[in-house]
This record gives structure tokens, C-alpha cells and sequence, in this order.
């Protein structure tokens, strides 16, 4: 969530900024904000001006009862009770200016940052990097809903029977190699000084407004029935809420997480081709990394986390791209984001395993994460990154290892799976 007071210093580059996700009335909402914050801080001198008056006649009210004074006591307690009324009145103005702020900050996306391309859709993205595929093209290359069918390691059908469309059962070989890059991608953060957090997978709808899928994602997530309860769409939910109303010092910066979680998502809207096989589930599997930082530091760590990510996809051995998401195919709560996307030659498509973004202060000040440095308070960063998003690593790795009548295992997954090769 924006913040008032960085609104007010930046409304024209706020304004300029958020034009580039399309908002074309941007100018007009920032400007209402202002108008009614100006009214809040209104209301609120008059109503700290009526409490003192008020805390000051009681006290009087009190003296001239005990020094016998009852007819002066009583004027004086009628003018305390018009002086309630006015503080009733004002309190209920003051409230109403700050329900109206809090409505179009939060339907407000972040602001995004300076080096965030225009654009409107994932066609405006810019490619900052894409490695060589060396596909033989004259070798014929299946899709990994076939390999996996022929190999006996996901089971679509079965999945679709006892829960339904996107929710695979993985078997044998498919389960250990599932397995295997979930340890493979959490010893790597570990290694990068990352602490593994096993989390709830179901949160409260405080904790989902706190990162922004509240309101904005609320028709893509799944809610329990009857109780104030959503599965997770990302690990990110959970994780970012630990620390959720604290003030952190800054010597303890930068905080960094991982976490394996299953997510949950509806991907309603969801349809074709793109959404075959592994490409696009309800449930999967992710490793999700999570850093606070303060502000002075928090682009670098940005780029830290782009290398983390690129480097598992080398380790890997998978053909892969850098894009930087425009200003109209930004996240709702992201400043800046970066997906990776992996080569899946048997579908001769790209596919997106990972995104990687900097929110700055918009989740914190939804969720009141503050640093302390020396004598002052301000917002802290978030950012966050899929490393990885197992369900398009899955198939690019089938897709890119099949030979003949078998499927390489990357060399750095051989210890974690125990076999160097699935045949059938």
C-alpha cells in the first residue's frame, strides 16, 4: 500500500508512474487522497483540541464538587455533555475521512520503479538475457504430458478422479524427482545463508491483504468454507507475515527465509494449450526465497536474488531466459519484477518458473514491518522470488533430457534422486 505522506512529496512522478500500468485516472485518485488526508488531519486537531478541553472541564467538574460549588459543577457538566456530543461527531468525521483513504490506497497497485519499461502486456517485456537451446532439430521430441504417461511418473487422470482437473499425482520416479529438486533448491539457499521455515499453508485474510492478494487476487485463491481461511497461493504469504507488526532492528538486516510449500491456486480464466500437462495446475509444488531489507540496499539485493535464481536454473543445465516485466504485466503489489522462464522444446515453448521482485515499503506498510536505526523508525523492503516453481522445471527437464527410450538426470540431482537416468 502506497504511503500518504510519500504521495504528497511525489504525486506528479506517482502519477506518471502508475499511467504506465494504464491507470488513466491516477492524477484524479492521488489528488482525492490528498484532499482527504487534508480533511483527516483537520478532523483530528479539532478532535484533540475537543479532548483536551473535555479531560480539562472533568477535572474541573471534579473540584467544584468537592468544594461545594454544585450549581457552577452543573453548568459545567452541561457544557461537558454538548462537548461529548461534538467529540461523537468529530470522531465519526475523522473516521469517515480515513475509511475513504483506506479504500483507494488499497485498490491502488505499487508504483512502478524507474527502469520498468511501458507497455501493456507480456508482448512489451524486454529480454535481458537468452541462452543458446541446442535442440537437434531433426530429432523428434515429445511434449512431457506424453513423456511422463509413457514413463509412468504423473498420473493426471488419477489426480482428476479423486480431486479434479490440475491436481497430478506424481509416482514413483516422478514423486523422487519432484523430491529431489525441492532438496536441491532449499540446500542451495541454505547455502546462500537463507533459514528454512515450514509454514502454514492456510492463512487469514489479514495475512493475505498484508502481501496483496487481498483484494486483488481474492477470485484466484481457494477460501475454507466458513472460516476466515485461505490456502496459499505462495509460500511468500506466510513467510513475509512473520514478522507482521514488529519493529526489527536494522543490525539484523537483511532477513532472508526459504521455504517448500504446496500453493493453491484457481488460475480462473485459464484455458488452451498453455495450460496442458504441468503448465499451469491448482496445486504445486514451489521453493519460495523471501528477504527484508532497508532501503538503501534492497535493488542490490534484488539482483542477488536474480543471480540465486539464475544459477539453479545453470546447475540445472536448462536453456533459459531473463525478462523484465513491463509496467501493464507488473504484479499488483510488485515495484519491479523479473521472470525466468525455462525451454521446453518437445512443446517449442517457453515457460515461466520463476519471478523475482522488489515491493520496497507496499507490503510493509500493509503489514507494519519497521526498522529501527538508531533513533529512527521507517518501512522496511520486501522482496521475493520462486527458486523454483517445480511444475515447468519438471517438464523442461524431461522435455530437454529424453533420448530414445530414456531421460537424463541433470548431473547436480543424481545424489538427491539416487538414479542417474528414468527408463521405461
Amino acid at each position: 500500500m502506497l504511503e500518504t505522506k510519500s504521495i504528497r512529496k511525489n504525486i506528479d512522478l506517482y502519477s506518471n508512474r502508475l499511467l504506465k500500468r494504464g491507470l488513466s485516472d491516477s492524477k484524479e485518485k492521488l489528488n482525492k487522497i490528498i484532499h482527504h488526508d487534508d480533511n483527516r488531519k483537520l478532523y483530528k486537531a479539532q478532535l484533540d483540541k475537543i479532548l483536551t478541553e473535555y479531560n480539562q472541564l472533568s477535572k474541573q467538574i471534579g473540584e467544584k464538587i468537592q468544594s461545594g460549588k454544585k450549581e457552577e459543577a452543573e453548568i459545567m457538566k452541561k457544557k461537558s455533555q454538548k462537548l461529548k456530543i461534538l467529540r461523537k461527531k468529530t470522531s465519526e468525521k475523522l473516521k469517515n475521512e480515513e475509511a475513504i483513504i483506506y479504500e483507494i490506497l488499497t485498490n491502488l497497485p505499487n508504483v512502478p520503479d524507474e527502469i520498468v519499461p511501458s507497455g501493456n502486456n507480456e508482448e512489451d517485456n524486454d529480454i535481458i538475457f537468452e541462452s543458446k537451446r541446442n535442440i537437434n532439430a531433426n530429432k523428434k521430441l515429445y511434449p512431457h504430458w506424453d513423456l511422463v504417461k509413457s514413463f509412468n511418473l504423473i498420473n493426471f487422470e488419477k489426480g482428476n478422479k479423486i480431486t479434479g482437473a490440475g491436481f497430478p499425482v506424481y509416482i514413483d520416479k516422478g514423486a523422487k524427482l519432484q523430491r529431489a529438486i525441492i532438496n536441491f533448491c532449499i540446500d542451495q539457499a541454505i547455502e546462500k545463508g537463507y533459514q528454512e521455515i515450514q509454514p502454514p499453508i492456510l492463512v487469514n485474510d489479514t495475512s493475505a491483504f498484508g502481501t496483496g492478494q487481498l483484494p486483488d487476487k481474492e477470485g484466484q485463491m481457494y477460501k475454507i468454507e466458513n472460516e476466515n481461511l485461505y490456502m496459499i497461493p505462495t509460500a511468500e504469504v506466510p513467510i513475509t507475515n512473520l514478522h507482521s507488526n514488529e519493529i526489527l532492528n536494522n543490525s539484523l538486516l537483511p532477513i532472508k527465509n526459504v521455504a517448500y510449500t504446496p500453493c493453491f491456486r484457481k488460475e480462473a480464466g485459464s484455458w488452451g494449450s498453455h495450460v496442458r500437462g504441468l503448465n499451469r495446475l491448482h496445486q504445486f509444488d514451489k521453493v519460495e526465497i523471501v528477504q527484508i531489507q532497508n532501503k538503501d540496499n534492497s535493488s542490490k539485493t534484488l539482483d542477488e536474488m536474480c543471480d540465486h535464481v539464475e544459477h539453479l536454473i545453470k546447475l540445472l543445465e536448462l536453456p533459459y531466459r531473463k525478462i523484465l516485466l513491463c509496467a501493464g504485466d507488473l504484479g499488483f503489489s510488485a515495484s519491479i519484477t523479473y521472470d525466468f522462464e525455462v525451454y521446453a522444446p518437445g512443446q517449442k515453448k517457453w515457460l515461466e518458473c520463476s519471478s523475482v521482485s522488489n515491493f520496497k515499503t507496499y507490503q510493509t506498510n500493509r503489514m507494519n514491518i519497521k526498522i529501527r536505526t538508531n533513533k529512527e523508525k521507517n518501512l522496511a523492503h520486501t522482496l521475493n522470488g520462486s527458486a523454483l516453481a517445480l511444475p515447468r522445471i519438471v517438464a523442461a527437464i524431461l522435455e530437454n533430457n529424453q533420448e530414445n527410450d530414456e531421460i537424463k538426470i541433470p548431473d547436480i540431482l543424481q545424489p538427491y534422486t539416487g538414479f542417474n537416468k528414468i527408463t521405461r
